[in-house]
This record gives C-alpha cells, structure tokens and sequence, in this order.
C-alpha cells in the first residue's frame, strides 16, 4: 500500500519576487508610516497538505529597512532604534501553526529582535495552492497579520508613544514554491 503524500515532510521556499514583509507605525499619534524589509526569508516545512502544524520560520536583515526615506531609514538601523551593527538580523521560529477553519491559522512562535526574544501570535489568512503555469510546480499563498509592542523589544525606548506608536502592525504577503 501507498503511503500519503502528506506522510512526507515537504519543504516550502520563498519566492523572493512574489513576497513583502512589511510594518506600520504611528508617528506623531496622527499618521501611519509604512516600511518594509527588503532582506528577509521564510520557509515552511510541513507534513500536511493543508498546513497545520508546520514550522515556520522568518529571518529579515535590519540594515534593508527601508521606508523610501533615507534619513528615516538610517535613524531606525542606527542605536537609537534597531542597532543594526549590534544586531544585524530579526528572526521568528513558530511553537505551533493552528488551523482555525479552512482559510485562516494562528501562528504562535518566538521573535528575535534587538537582541530580546519574546512570544508573539499572528493571524495567517491561506490564500490556496496552485500549479505554477510556467514551473508547472505547486505555489501557495499567505498573508500574514499582526501586531507587537516596541517597548517589549526595547526598540527606541528614549521616543514616547506620542512621537512613535508603541503598537507596529506587521503584514506579510508571501509566496512559497514547494522544494
């Protein structure tokens, strides 16, 4: 007898091209500032076809923030905020990926950030599986939601919350190729 494919682990890679990992935060309490990463990876690796329960995990190079302004770039990898010379990486490993009904999960792990890590849950909304029409191997789809407290992470601890929201939202939008 034939085992299941979804008996086998598989491995899922990001699609550079296709993905973003974003955040926003208030400035001033009256307008939303957007910025993303312009380094990062992801990878899945699952033994089930509809995902739950894989580990996920997320690396991302501070010094490729960037939110199309290069002195606001440069404050946030400077000491003042993320410190990219003393920690030149955030990362996230999940602890589990729960399935909440067909198209939406909880993602719970640990996120590493400014040298602190601490446990964070996220909302993840499957997008699907196709055939990718040119590779002609499976693709799927994830936006992933959000939010964390920079103090928690002792992110730009001098500014207050008036100048700088405590509370960044995060969005990802990824494409993963099965490997």
């Amino acid at each position: 007898m034939l085992a299941s494919l979804s008996t086998f682990a598989q491995n899922w890679a990001m699609d550079k091209a296709h993905s973003k990992l974003g955040f926003t935060v208030t400035h001033l309490m009256v307008s939303d500032v957007d910025g993303a990463f312009k380094n990062f990876s992801i990878t899945i690796n699952t033994s089930k076809d509809d995902f739950a329960g894989s580990a996920v995990e997320l690396t991302a190079e501070i010094n490729s923030i960037n939110t199309d302004n290069d002195y606001r770039d440069n404050d946030l990898k400077s000491e003042k905020f993320f410190d990219a010379v003393k920690f030149p990486t955030l990362s996230f490993k999940s602890t589990s990926f729960t399935k909440v009904d067909d198209k939406n999960y909880k993602l719970s792990g640990n996120l590493t950030m400014h040298g602190i890590t601490k446990p964070v849950v996220l909302d993840v909304a499957f997008n699907g599986i196709i055939t990718h029409p040119m590779t002609k191997k499976p693709v799927a789809g994830f936006k992933i939601t959000g939010a964390i407290k920079r103090k928690d992470f002792d992110i730009a601890s001098g500014f207050p919350t008036a100048v700088v929201s405590d509370e960044i939202q995060i969005s990802a939008n990824v494409e993963l190729n099965k490997g």
